[in-house]
């Protein structure tokens, strides 16, 4: 397994292969290079590192939008309220990615992989057993509460061809797996004595209204929420007493002879 990142631009992974295949995907978003802190989001795919919200102020977080900067083995941003540290290890054929966040203690977030993959409409999503999910079927709207994988109505392990339907969902396990073809993708996030899942978006050109296209997120979360604003006890990380929250993000692949 091969990982790029954009230190310049927000930390941002710009590739991960694996067995020859690229898995993330891409856009042309002129707006990316240029962007600074409070700016809208401008989607041009790959990993972006969202913390301390997804939806909601600031867009997608503070991170994604400032330049990161590298001491010793690991990639460092600050942001107003907190620093985050990333470091990215490849040595064992998986991506191992631990990070450290260091802010106020009772400081509360969400915190996103925003992982957007370059997936067939064949590709399946599967997870170890039933799960609470919590289905946003509308941007802003609140969430629908239901069982992986239908709910509402909607095959969430499916993907399928463009339908002009877009839909968030947040579902409570720790990891899932991507098959596309002959090739399927590991996500797992671990953090101990915080709530973990796995937050979807599964756009099949419903978004944006204007000008609407294709992309799938598979979202390893710190939290259960996209929003930090909205959430209840229990649905965001807490920083404890001493002032720093851990957390690992491991990406693994295989393929079917």
């Amino acid at each position: 397994m091969s990982v790029s990142t954009d230190p310049g631009h927000g930390g941002r992974w710009t590739s991960l292969t694996a067995g020859g295949r690229e898995w993330l995907w891409h856009r042309d978003e002129p707006r990316r290079q240029g962007i600074v802190p409070g700016d809208a989001f401008a989607d041009s795919g790959g990993i972006e590192e969202c913390v301390p919200t997804v939806r909601g102020l600031p867009d997608h977080g503070d991170a994604w939008s400032r330049p990161w900067w590298r001491e010793g083995d690991r990639d460092v941003v600050d942001c107003p309220d907190f620093r985050l540290t990333r470091r990215i290890d490849t040595d064992s054929g998986a991506a191992v990615a631990d990070y450290t966040l260091t802010a106020e203690p009772g400081y509360r977030f969400v915190r996103a992989a925003h992982a957007l993959l370059e997936l067939s409409p064949s590709a399946r999503l599967g997870i170890d057993g039933p799960a609470v999910t919590r289905l946003y079927p509308d941007e802003g709207a609140r969430w629908v509460t239901g069982t992986w994988p239908l709910v509402d109505g909607v095959p969430l392990d499916r993907l399928g061809p463009d339908d002009g339907t877009a839909a968030g969902a947040v579902v409570l396990t720790p990891r899932i797996s991507v098959q596309d073809g002959r090739d399927t993708l590991h996500l797992s996030v671990e953090a101990a004595g915080q709530p973990v899942s796995i937050a979807l978006w599964r756009n099949l050109g419903g978004f944006p209204c204007d000008a609407p296209y294709r992309s799938v997120g598979v979202e390893p979360l710190l939290g259960r929420v996209f929003d930090r604003s909205e959430a209840a006890d229990g649905d965001t990380a807490v920083v404890p007493a001493s002032g720093h929250v851990t957390w690992r993000l491991t990406i693994t692949a295989h393929r079917r002879p």
